[in-house]
C-alpha cells in the first residue's frame, strides 16, 4: 500500500497543487508524529534553518468599537487592559532597543480600534520615524482596515508589510465577529498588497471552530499569497465571550500546524499569541512545520521572555541572519 503521507509530502516537495479533500484526509491520519515530523522535512526544504523573529508594540490600546468575540479590546467586554490612546515615545523607544537588542526581525505597531485616522497615523508617523533612525527593523503595521489613502500613507512612512488576520476562515468568521465582515479584512490585504507592503495575515485557533475550518483558512490565505501567517492559540480572557473555553491541547496545536505547513509550504509560519500556555511543549512546534515566532509581549498578555526563546530555537539548530 503506498504510504499516503509520503505520497502527499512528494507532491508538496514538487510544487503540485493538492485540493482540500487531500489536505481533511491528512487532517485525520492516525501517526501523528509521522504527520508532524513530515511537516518539518517540508519546513526544512523550502525554508533551511532560517528562522523569522518578529515583535510588536501596542501602540493603541482599548476602547475598540468591534466585538471580535476574542479580544480584550474590544470596549463591549470588561476585561480590565490598560487602555490609551496612543504609547509615549520613550515608552516605544525602550521596547523597540530591547528588542533590537536581542536581533529581531520585525516590528510592528498595533491599534486597536476598527481603523486608524489619519491623526492618529501623524502621532505614529513620529514613532516610526525615530525607530527607522535608531534600528535596523523591518517595520510592519497593524491598524485595522485600510483605503488606498491609507496604505499609501504607510508605504511612505517606511512600512514595508502589513498585518491583518482573517482570523478564522469565511464560513466560521460570523460567530467571531458580527460589525465587520471576513470580506472587508480581504480588501484590506488586497490595498495593502496594491500600496507595496508585503502580507502578515493568519488567524487564531482555539475559538470553537472545527479542523476542516483551519483547513479551510490555511488555503484561503494560500490564495491570498501571503508571505507570513501567525498562528495565535487562543487565550480565553476573562471578560471576553470565549473566556470561558478550555485550551487546545498540544496534540491538536501540532497538527494544525503541520496542516498549514502542508498547505502555504513556501511561507513563514509563525507562532504567535497563546504559546506560553503550552508551556516547553510550545518548542515542539518548530519541530512540526513553523519557523518563525512572535517573540516579546502580546497586545494584551505577556509572552516568553526573548532569551529563553533565543536560546531554545538556537539548540533546535536555527539561524537568524
Amino acid at each position: 500500500m503506498t504510504d499516503f503521507i509520503q505520497q502527499v509530502v512528494s507532491s508538496v516537495l514538487n510544487g503540485d497543487q493538492i485540493n482540500r479533500e487531500t489536505f481533511l484526509r491528512l487532517a485525520h491520519e492516525p501517526d501523528k508524529e509521522k504527520l508532524w515530523n513530515s511537516a518539518d522535512r517540508i519546513r526544512h526544504h523550502f525554508h533551511g534553518s532560517r528562522f523569522s523573529l518578529c515583535s510588536i508594540i501596542n501602540a493603541r490600546s482599548g476602547r475598540c468599537s468591534e466585538d471580535c468575540r476574542f479580544c480584550a479590546q474590544s470596549a463591549r467586554y470588561q476585561s480590565g487592559i490598560d487602555e490609551y490612546d496612543v504609547i509615549d515615545l520613550d515608552k516605544a523607544l525602550a521596547i523597540t532597543a530591547d528588542y533590537d537588542r536581542y536581533g529581531v526581525h520585525r516590528l510592528s505597531l498595533v491599534t486597536g480600534g476598527r481603523s486608524a485616522g489619519y491623526d492618529l497615523l501623524d502621532r505614529l508617523e513620529k514613532i516610526y520615524a525615530k525607530i527607522r533612525e535608531t534600528t535596523l527593523f523591518r517595520l510592519c503595521g497593524s491598524m485595522g482596515m485600510l483605503t488606498r489613502e491609507k496604505a499609501d500613507h504607510l508605504t511612505e512612512m517606511g512600512v514595508v508589510r502589513y498585518h491583518c488576520n482573517l482570523e478564522t476562515n469565511r464560513d466560521f468568521f460570523p460567530k467571531v465577529c458580527t460589525t465587520h465582515t471576513w470580506e472587508e479584512k480581504v480588501e484590506t490585504l488586497r490595498l495593502a498588497r496594491e500600496a507595496g507592503m508585503s502580507l502578515c495575515s493568519g488567524g487564531i485557533i482555539g475559538m470553537g471552530e472545527s479542523m476542516a475550518n483551519r483547513v479551510d483558512l490555511a488555503l484561503q490565505l494560500r490564495e491570498l499569497r501571503v508571505d507570513s501567517i501567525p498562528l495565535n492559540i487562543l487565550t480565553p480572557i476573562p471578560g471576553t465571550p470565549l473566556g470561558d473555553l478550555e485550551p487546545l491541547d498540544i496534540e491538536e496545536v501540532l497538527t494544525t500546524i503541520a496542516l498549514f505547513r502542508f498547505i502555504n509550504p513556501q511561507v513563514i509560519i509563525r507562532l504567535a499569541g497563546g504559546r506560553q500556555q503550552l508551556g516547553p511543549d510550545q518548542y515542539r512546534c518548530f519541530m512540526a512545520g513553523a519557523n518563525g515566532a512572535m517573540v516579546g509581549n502580546y497586545l494584551t498578555t505577556s509572552g516568553s521572555a526573548i532569551a529563553d526563546d533565543l536560546r531554545n530555537f538556537t539548540a533546535m539548530g536555527f539561524s537568524f541572519a
